[in-house]
C-alpha cells in the first residue's frame, strides 16, 4: 500500500508566511518599528515605511540626505534601528531611532564633529540630535553627516 503524505503542514506554513509578509510591523515603545535584522536598502526602507505619522517623513528625509551626501553608503537594520556606514571606514557612522515625541539621530563619533551635536551620551564619543515635528537645521545636519562619514566607523 502506498503511503500518502499530507500537504496540510506545508499549506499552513505557506499561509502563515503570507500573513506575516502582509502584516504591519509591530510598533515598540515610543512608536519604534520592530523590523527584522537585515543588510541593504530593503530592511531600511521597511523600517522607514513602518515609522508612525510625521516621523516617516523625517525617516525618508534622513535616508535621502545620507544617500545623497555619502556616495556608496552601506545600510542595515540592527536592534530595530537603521544604521549607515562606509566600507572604507570600517563600521557605522550614523543611526536613527523613533521615540514618542522625536527621532533620535546617533553620531557614533559625534565628539569629533564641529560644532558638537547637542545631545550628550554616557558613551565617550557618541553625540545625539533629536528631531522634533517642527523641523531641523538641514544645512547643519548635512555638515555633520559629511564629517561623520569621513571618521572611523563604529563596529557593532
Amino acid at each position: 500500500m502506498a503511503q500518502t503524505t499530507s500537504r496540510r503542514p506545508a499549506k499552513i506554513a505557506k499561509t502563515a508566511a503570507a500573513k506575516q509578509a502582509t502584516a504591519k510591523p509591530v510598533l515598540l515603545s515610543g512608536g519604534n518599528p520592530q523590523i527584522a535584522k537585515g543588510y541593504g536598502d530593503a530592511p531600511v526602507q521597511a523600517y522607514i515605511a513602518a515609522m508612525p505619522g510625521w516621523k516617516r517623513d523625517v525617516g525618508r528625509h534622513l535616508d535621502a540626505l545620507i544617500v545623497h551626501n555619502v556616495p556608496g553608503v552601506h545600510k542595515a537594520v540592527k536592534w530595530n534601528t537603521p544604521f549607515y556606514g562606509v566600507e572604507d571606514q570600517g563600521g557605522w557612522f550614523i543611526a536613527f531611532h523613533c521615540f514618542t515625541k522625536y527621532v533620535k539621530v546617533t553620531f557614533f563619533r559625534g565628539t569629533s564633529l564641529h560644532p558638537l551635536p547637542p545631545g550628550e551620551s554616557k558613551h565617550k564619543e557618541v553625540r545625539y540630535l533629536d528631531i522634533y515635528e517642527d523641523g531641523l537645521d538641514e544645512a547643519q545636519l548635512v555638515a555633520w553627516v559629511k564629517q561623520a562619514s569621513q571618521l572611523p566607523g563604529e563596529r557593532l
